[in-house]
């Protein structure tokens, strides 16, 4: 069993061209359903049956998962199952009956117009939290825990963790515990407002946003060029204040913070090296707890950018494009964001509501 793991793996990877993360998810369910085969008896893999399937998913309910997880292992073993049936590993595609829970889709929390302009100032008007923590060594291609697994939209914008908490100003101490030096902040507050113009003038991702490099924009057109999930590539635009970032950044803040290991690198970390989406999340929360905002994430700047788009008038079709979602139905929810919107509006104002 343990080969079919590894041949199913790399088949993900090379033929089906899923990300490091996506590979990871559907691996680490497979050995999950397949511990759970040899504990009710099965000695080979062709023992596995939709008896067995169905078992699974129902102790993983038992066990506290939530409808987006439970629909997403179901995903796993149909995927799985439809691969080994075809590779000759089972008699059948035992799993193509297999059916999942509706995930329960929340709307997403998102910032009002005014609220997502002060978080684009706020590097301007607070110190730069610091990102000593941060792990920028991590390859370019790290797992986003943002991202979704295929066959879920874009989730919600994640509660942060401990570690995404507002920290002390960045003046009061340095990357070694001492006092910084005069406009010692400057690269970091200059990389911060690209980073948080970025996301919410483009709405891409945050492994997307981390991902990019100097080659990727395209500063005549102004449009950067983005790979997203599945190898899809797609070009963005963005506006003015994002390119007015993008100049001051690539001007004053990046060859500051540049080294040996920045590489083409567009967002770097304040050790040089690719900027880590750990530590993006951190830098986005920093900011908008600092700035007296919700609670916000990147995803969350995504979801804002989706919404306000679509109360400007923008087509569904069009906000797809630019999200890059491979379905329409993952776009539609912001739609309701905007009628929930406009309903808390109507009750608040209207004396008839």
């Amino acid at each position: 069993m343990r080969e079919s793991v590894d041949d199913f793996a790399d088949h993900l990877a090379r033929v089906r061209n899923r990300s490091a993360h996506t590979v990871r998810a559907y691996v680490t369910d497979l050995v999950s359903l397949l511990d759970h085969a040899v504990r009710m008896g099965c000695v080979d893999l062709a023992e596995l049956d939709l008896t067995v399937l169905r078992s699974w998913l129902a102790k993983q309910r038992t066990m506290g998962a939530a409808r987006t997880s439970l629909a997403r292992r179901a995903a796993s073993a149909r995927t799985f199952s439809a691969w080994a049936h075809r590779s000759g590993l089972l008699p059948a595609d035992v799993a193509a009956p297999l059916s999942s829970p509706r995930a329960h889709r929340e709307l997403p929390a998102v910032l009002r117009a005014d609220q997502a302009a002060a978080l684009m100032t706020a590097p301007s008007r607070t110190a730069a939290p610091p990102d000593a923590a941060d792990p920028t060594a991590a390859p370019s291609n790290a797992a986003d825990p943002a991202t979704a697994p295929p066959g879920l939209m874009d989730g919600a914008a994640a509660s942060p963790k401990a570690t995404d908490r507002a920290v002390p100003p960045a003046e009061a101490v340095d990357r070694a515990g001492g006092e910084r030096a005069a406009g010692e902040d400057e690269p970091v507050l200059l990389r911060d407002r690209v980073l948080l113009e970025v996301l919410y003038g483009t709405g891409i991702r945050i492994s997307e946003a981390c991902g990019l490099d100097l080659a990727d924009v395209d500063h005549g057109r102004r449009v950067v060029r983005v790979l997203g999930k599945g190898g899809r590539e797609r070009a963005v635009p963005y506006g003015v204040p994002a390119q007015r970032a993008l100049d001051a950044w690539l001007g004053r803040g990046r060859p500051a913070l540049a080294g040996p290991g920045s590489g083409g690198a567009l967002l770097l970390g304040a050790r040089g090296r690719r900027l880590n989406p750990t530590t993006a999340r951190r830098i986005v929360a920093g900011y908008a707890e600092q700035a007296g905002l919700p609670r916000i994430s990147p995803h969350g700047l995504r979801h804002s950018a989706a919404t306000h788009l679509l109360e400007g008038g923008a087509d569904l079709r069009a906000v797809q494009e630019l999200l890059g979602h491979s379905s329409l139905a993952s776009t539609q929810i912001y739609t309701h964001v905007s009628v929930e919107r406009l309903r808390a509006a109507y009750q608040q104002a209207h004396p008839r509501a």
